[in-house]
């Protein structure tokens, strides 16, 4: 097991694995250039140690060994020691290169060098390094100590002994990992897409409001937010980028084509609870829209949102990106979902799954609505996905 562990970037992600990774008993050197940064890291561990204490999840004998692992510094020449470092920086590909061939004059020569980012190309990055067989994608997802799933990334660079021990670390800090091929999205920011996407465009076109298209989702599909609750959660800026990124980099691919109504959003300013307004409005006294709780037009949009997902989810496993089992515990561990996709195209049937994609690409005649080839392949062999 990797005993020592540097983390990039104070932030409330860097924090979270720096956290992680010393309650798993990893010696942890957390690195932020701002001093002020490194503080408000530091504050904020104590007060999530002692709210857990009060609940009983820990005592104070633990809380002494998790803050005894973890070291703030301010010069990148701390991390010397580091076995494992994770970059959890700003999604800036250029900064993150010009960082790695910093950090590679510091660091042993075996030490793997490691990148959060959640949808950039880990080979890009890795091209950066001169042994880019110790570069690899591990992937946390916010709040990190909460969240089961990591997504390890291997680069086509990365050595399988790198790969093997980034698995081995991260199944030890407690977490199950996914892994998943170096494409755009990775699996969650790939797979989800269609909940945000084909939302807007229902609201879009007009068959329903925000709020009622959020309790179909909820009411019938059991999702824990709907998706416009869950965008004004995230920012609708970061949801709108990271779809936007998607689709540039999938090379315009119409499936993963952003929504105007966001982008608008966006540049209005209305970026949800963060700035008090996004599509509800969060501020004191404010009134929302309720929904429509009819439950045939419910269905009609669970069931549209829910078939775009099983496609997305399907395509993903049909272009190797990840195992079946994967791509479904990315999705219930990685944010929640109720069900995996392909266990719910099982439940569903390939056959009720074929019909509804194929009666939206009748209708609207776009490519948004291809049907995978696997879930095509798989209702006429009457196969499952498990």
């Amino acid at each position: 097991m990797i005993e020592t562990v540097g983390i990039i970037g104070s932030g409330t992600m860097g924090s979270g694995i720096a956290q992680v990774a010393a309650t798993a008993g990893c010696r942890v050197c957390i690195y932020d250039a701002n001093p002020d940064a490194l503080r408000k890291a530091e504050d904020s561990l104590e007060k999530i140690l002692n709210r857990l204490i009060e609940k009983g999840r820990i005592d104070a004998d633990e809380k002494a060994r998790i803050t005894g692992n973890m070291n703030y510094v301010n010069t990148l020449d701390s991390l010397a020691d580091s076995k494992l470092v994770i970059e959890a920086i700003v999604e800036d590909l250029e900064i993150k290169k010009v960082l790695f061939q910093d950090l590679q004059k510091i660091v042993s020569k075996k030490t793997i060098i490691a990148s959060n980012t959640s949808s950039l190309s880990i080979a890009s990055i890795a091209s950066a390094l001169d042994n880019p067989k110790r570069c690899i994608g591990i992937h946390f997802f916010n709040p990190a100590p909460l969240m089961r799933l990591v997504e390890v990334v291997p680069a086509v660079q990365t050595s399988k002994k790198t790969l093997k021990i980034t698995i081995d670390t991260i199944t030890s800090w407690g977490k199950t990992v996914a892994v998943t091929k170096d494409t755009p999205g990775f699996i969650v920011n790939r797979v989800a897409r269609p909940f945000y996407g084909e939302s807007l465009r229902i609201f879009e076109e007009g068959i329903a409001d925000f709020a009622t298209i959020d309790w179909s989702m909820k009411s019938l599909g059991g999702f824990r937010m709907g998706p416009f609750e869950l965008m004004d959660f995230i920012g609708n800026d970061i949801n709108y980028t990271v779809t936007e990124t998607v689709f540039e980099a999938f090379y315009y691919d119409p499936r993963y084509k952003p929504s105007f109504t966001q982008k608008r959003l966006s540049e209005a300013g209305y970026l949800g609870r963060k700035s008090g307004k996004g599509y509800y409005n969060y501020k004191e006294g404010a009134v929302n829209p309720k929904p429509n709780e009819d439950v045939g037009l419910a269905q009609k949009i669970f069931d549209r949102v829910l078939v775009m997902l099983i496609n997305e989810a399907a395509d993903a496993l049909f272009w190797n990106i990840a195992s079946a089992e994967d791509i479904d515990n990315a999705m219930t561990k990685g944010v929640n979902y109720p069900k995996g996709l392909l266990a719910w195209a099982d439940e569903k049937g390939n056959d009720w799954c074929v019909r509804k994609l194929d009666a939206l690409y009748d209708e609207y005649r776009e490519d948004r609505y291809r049907c995978s080839p696997l879930l095509r392949r798989m209702n006429k062999e009457q196969n499952t996905f498990f």
